[in-house]
């Protein structure tokens, strides 16, 4: 692992100093820092990062606690968030640092995260049926978090997003539910949490691990496309040029990944080069997606009726939403542990999407994405992950030919 060649906040916050970090953090509190691991880490080319940990503390009187507690640097750290200052190869390094639920970014993620709370304040939108049981599904420390919220008569989910985001995701439900099967929203509160209802059917992911179903068809697919209404062209997600474009952001996947693997750099340089000089095509601004891939699709019997994480949805071009997709399929035959039904329809798709354009502007899109989605290993803190980061890049180089 080449620690000493990763920039200074990572060897802040993923190596030993780490643990003084904490353990100054949590003394002042009554806190014992037992141990400490990474569960999350997010980079920025400028190296910027967010680090999730799961530690054992041992209170005051000895209570014994897991603590998730998130520490970020540079231009991650949040408005609000407790900095403190240390140092990093003799320099000065500022450190944001919040225990969960307390996300300085996501105020409302501290009532989401209670049961109590949660039953009290969506007592109007469910049958008096006792109070809910809640599991988070998902967390991006300073960006989102997803918590259902278990009823007898169904799930509800609560989606915490900054407060100045909730307008912008607001709209984008109400313009989607009904043309496509996204779910509408019930409620919504000013410190940034929506509440969506269940959707039916079986995640797509699912079906192609291998639980019994019918998959959905490429013509299925681009029905639910087709269906993406025409108004989506004022919702280009902000910050974003084209939604699902991968062409656009490969230098800043590229960038990362020469941050935590430096020995990539080479390969990475041949990679970015040869993407930079691929044929784009010329390709119509239509509605899409932006994140369209298997775990966003709930199907029934081979119809697509979910749509999932509308975050992204926006103007920009259909060949990258189909590309996004295939890219997330080819590599399930690396992260299944029987890959047999993805491959089959990862080939099936594959067929389909070069059916209607040209490899030669399919391929390194593709490719694009995959270079993305070789950050994840990283970023979930995988025990192998160098080897598996070279893996993915390796297929990344092979769709870019």
């Amino acid at each position: 692992m080449p620690v000493d060649r990763w920039p200074d906040s990572l060897r802040l916050l993923l190596a030993e100093p780490a643990r003084g970090l904490w353990s100054a953090v949590l003394g002042p509190l009554g806190g014992r820092l037992q141990d400490l691991r990474p569960r999350s880490v997010s980079v920025q080319p400028d190296g910027a990062a967010t680090v999730q940990f799961s530690a054992g503390v041992v209170w005051s009187g000895g209570r014994e606690s897991r603590e998730s507690l998130v520490a970020a640097t540079g231009s991650r750290i949040p408005h609000g968030a407790d900095v403190l200052e240390r140092s990093a190869a003799g320099r000065a390094l500022r450190v944001g640092v919040w225990r969960w639920p307390s996300d300085p970014a996501l105020p409302g993620l501290a009532w989401a995260a209670s049961a109590r709370e949660v039953g009290t304040r969506l007592a109007g939108l469910v049958p008096a049926t006792g109070g809910p049981r809640l599991r988070l599904r998902s967390y991006r420390p300073g960006r989102r978090a997803v918590i259902e919220a278990r009823y007898p008569d169904g799930p509800r989910y609560l989606k915490v997003v900054p407060p100045s985001a909730v307008d912008r995701l607001v709209a984008r439900h109400e313009l989607l539910a009904g043309p496509v099967p996204a779910a509408p929203v019930l409620t919504a509160t000013a410190d940034g949490v929506l509440v969506l209802p269940g959707l039916p059917g079986t995640p797509l992911r699912a079906l192609l691990s291998g639980e019994a179903g019918r998959l959905p068809s490429p013509e299925e697919l681009e029905r639910v496309l087709d269906a993406l209404p025409s108004g989506m062209a004022t919702l280009t997600p902000r910050g974003r040029r084209a939604p699902a474009d991968g062409l656009v952001r490969a230098g800043s996947y590229a960038a990362v990944l020469g941050l935590v693997s430096p020995e990539l750099r080479p390969r990475l340089d041949v990679l970015t080069a040869a993407l930079a000089a691929a044929d784009p095509g010329v390709h119509e601004p239509v509605p899409v997606h932006g994140d369209f891939y298997e775990s966003q699709l709930l199907v029934d019997d081979g119809a697509v009726v979910g749509l999932l994480d509308v975050d992204t949805a926006g103007c920009g071009h259909r060949i990258d939403d189909w590309a996004t997709l295939l890219a997330h399929l080819v590599l399930l035959e690396q992260v299944l542990p029987d890959p047999a039904v993805a491959v089959r329809y990862a080939r099936e798709i594959e067929d389909a999407v070069l059916r209607r354009w040209p490899a030669e502007q399919v391929r390194p899109r593709v490719a694009a994405v995959l270079l993305g989605l070789a950050t994840g290993p990283f970023r979930v803190q995988q025990p192998d992950w160098p080897a598996l980061t070279s893996a993915r890049l390796a297929l990344a180089e092979e769709w870019a030919g």
